[in-house]
């Protein structure tokens, strides 16, 4: 049977065959993620969202939290 198309070592030859810009792509990535973890040294860093946690905490609890003690 003939099967039409590339085989996986034809498509290896091809990659070996563009490795620098195959290389290049891959750092480029690798560069793309370090700089995301980066952050500048003043920065004041914000707290984490917490209204989630209040409201399953709220409706956990079976007190509601939110109303203000005068009514």
């Amino acid at each position: 049977m003939l099967i039409y198309g590339n085989t996986p070592r034809d498509i290896m030859k091809m990659m070996w065959r563009r490795r620098i810009k195959m290389l290049s792509i891959i750092v480029v990535i690798a560069v793309a993620v370090m700089l995301m973890g980066c952050t500048v040294a003043g920065k004041k860093v914000n707290p984490p969202l917490m209204a989630l946690d209040k409201f399953w905490d709220t409706l956990g609890s079976g007190v509601d939290k939110t109303k203000s003690k005068d009514e």
